[in-house]
């Protein structure tokens, strides 16, 4: 069962279309990748989903019921516009925000140096907001999106702006967030994070909801049969119809790297056993799955 559910969701503003009855179950305790190019409408779901703008029909549940404004103590947001208050300290920010989420100051203030000395910001605690850099301030948004450990957290390029370093950080507390058990959104142009990091995703173009489900699920669905291997033997691999066609061959003193298109109803073991018998030594055999920014390209230009 989905921690949350978005139910036939239609949202307009005047005449302009946002989301065009969109349904998408986000299961408990994984991270959902929410894709989709500019405009398309993801924002305006993370918007419904926090109840920051209300639909014109349909309905969120939220942990198995209607969702309402006291489940909002239990969503962390990120959200791609950052906004801090550029005058106040950087203590009392971070403390005001993770109070308005429900938490005493004696339990914000421990659970906050904890965080600052995990990212190694401890020494900003008493600098105003408009003296940190750009990475810092993320830091500090990011500390205080989850500080509360909210059963939700929506991360909006959660990646943006930060050095790779910084976004490997990133990525770990991520993954530790959701081994701990939360639920995370996690809307990102970067596709590269996707396959790294997400379980189920779902694409929305022009409003409308292109494909969901799992990322290895849709990676295979996409495939074209095609296999990688590496064999050594001093005769290149010929085509052998009805199993498959070598597609590419690159030689490198013996060592060759092809791909081979499988024929429909060959199985990988008749590859194998065809290639055996040709006298060669198999190093490595996979399956090449098509990455998710080709997907991404593909089901977003066809829909244009």
């Amino acid at each position: 069962m989905g921690l949350i559910e978005c139910r036939n969701i239609c949202k307009s503003f005047g005449e302009k279309v946002a989301l065009d009855n969109v349904s998408v179950d986000i299961p408990a305790g994984k991270i959902f990748g929410l894709l989709g190019p500019n405009g398309a409408g993801k924002t305006t779901l993370i918007r419904i989903v926090n109840r920051i703008t209300i639909p014109n029909s349909g309905e969120v549940i939220f942990d198995g019921r209607p969702i309402t404004q006291r489940d909002v103590e239990r969503i962390g947001y990120l959200p791609e516009e950052r906004g801090l208050y550029r005058k106040m300290e950087v203590g009392d920010q971070a403390m005001y925000l993770a109070q308005l989420k429900g938490m005493s100051a004696r339990d914000a203030q421990r659970e906050l140096k904890k965080w600052f000395v995990k990212f190694g910001i401890q020494d900003w605690w008493k600098k105003k907001v408009e003296e940190l850099s750009k990475g810092m301030a993320q830091k500090v948004q990011f500390i205080t999106t989850v500080v509360h450990k909210p059963a939700l957290m929506i991360l909006d390029e959660p990646f943006s702006g930060f050095d790779p370093v910084n976004t490997e950080l990133i990525r770990k507390e991520i993954l530790a967030l959701k081994e701990e058990g939360a639920t995370i959104i996690l809307s990102t142009h970067n596709m590269e994070s996707v396959e790294e990091l997400c379980d189920n995703i779902a694409l929305i173009n022009k409003s409308r909801l292109v494909i969901d489900g799992g990322v290895d699920e849709i990676r295979h669905k996409y495939g074209n049969n095609n296999v990688e291997l590496i064999y050594t033997g001093e005769t290149p691999l010929q085509s052998v119809e009805g199993l498959y066609t070598v597609l590419s061959d690159q030689d490198d003193s013996g060592r060759h790297t092809a791909v081979l298109a499988v024929s429909g109803q060959a199985s990988g073991n008749q590859v194998l056993s065809s290639v055996l018998g040709n006298g060669l030594t198999v190093n490595s055999f996979k399956e090449l799955l098509p990455r998710m920014n080709d997907i991404f390209i593909k089901l977003v230009t066809e829909g244009e």
